[in-house]
């Protein structure tokens, strides 16, 4: 199963429009991200992984300037906080 996880992701990259823009959140794109997590820790992570990502990488967040850092930060919905280099470089400018 975590073969199938894989290959369904590397299908994904080859087939994906490659004109169409990121919509990603975070820096790390949603795919990669859950790649990694599969190959590195096994299937049950890579699914765990793959309901974070489905679940907070779209709209419902927001970005704000730390008055203390002075970094920029991102409140996702479940209430988690980004710090600056984990936020797609994209929602930064």
């Amino acid at each position: 199963m975590k073969h199938l996880l894989l290959l369904s992701i590397k299908a994904y990259w080859k087939f994906k429009p490659k004109n169409k823009p990121a919509r990603c959140i975070f820096r790390k794109s949603c795919s990669h991200y859950v790649y990694e997590e599969t190959k590195r820790k096994g299937l049950l992570a890579g699914a765990k992984a793959l309901k974070y990502r489905f679940k907070n990488c779209t709209y419902g967040y927001e970005l704000y300037l730390n008055p203390i850092s002075k970094k920029k930060q991102m409140l996702l919905k479940n209430g988690e906080v980004l710090e600056e280099e984990e936020i797609a470089k994209r929602l930064l400018y």
